[in-house]
């Protein structure tokens, strides 16, 4: 346990910055299973909304400094590729 008073506040300060970081994270998970439960069903329309709801809630997690500025890049990018092969098998 911490003895000082900056120490206990570090404690405090730490606890509310993982619960916000979680829920981002968890805001972002479900966007993109949003994106993907959309592709299974096979509706364009549909998963190009979702994709660009999920595209901001990975920006948002970078600014936020949650989320890598690459790591977005990346999964923003996997699920924009499964899009448009779904856009383009169509």
């Amino acid at each position: 346990m911490a003895n000082s008073k900056s120490a206990k506040k570090r404690i405090l300060v730490a606890e509310r910055n993982r619960v916000r970081n979680q829920a981002v994270k968890t805001r972002v998970k479900t966007m993109a299973k949003k994106v993907l439960a959309t592709l299974e069903v096979k509706d364009v329309e549909a998963a190009k909304t979702a994709l660009s709801v999920a595209y901001k809630e990975f920006d948002k997690a970078v600014s936020k400094g949650i989320l890598k500025k690459n790591t977005a890049s990346r999964k923003k990018a996997r699920l924009a590729a499964k899009v448009n092969s779904l856009v383009n098998s169509l």
